[in-house]
């Protein structure tokens, strides 16, 4: 089971951090990643990171702006983006799969979504 919060309605320029926590069994060989879906668009990969070694992946849209990072004894993954933007507006899912980060939908376990609102 994946919970995520954290959204929510921010200025240009601000700062949120999202918050997955994952509960039901041992995450040390799965992967978790963020991804985005804006109204009227398809739901888009954001950030990844193994849960063991740690190695992140992001879209070229949030590299320098967003930092994904896990906290293991919590399986919690959180994303912490910087320098908002309107076109940042979505709805964030995590998601969780076995080993790799992937950047397509190909995740076993989807979290509900939390809303980000950057007005300009």
């Amino acid at each position: 089971q994946l919970q995520a919060f954290g959204g929510g309605l921010v200025q240009a320029g601000g700062s949120l951090r999202l918050s997955c926590a994952a509960s039901g069994r041992t995450f040390s060989n799965d992967a978790m990643s963020w991804f985005r879906q804006a109204p009227g668009k398809e739901r888009e990969f954001v950030a990844g990171i193994t849960m063991g070694g740690g190695s992140t992946n992001y879209a070229d849209s949030v590299k320098g702006r967003f930092t994904i990072s896990r906290d293991n004894a919590k399986n919690t993954v959180y994303l912490q983006m910087n320098s908002l933007k309107p076109e940042d507006t979505a709805v964030y899912y995590c998601a969780i799969r076995r080993f790799f980060v992937v950047t397509t939908l190909q995740y076993d376990y989807w979290g509900q979504g939390t809303l980000v609102t950057v007005s300009s």
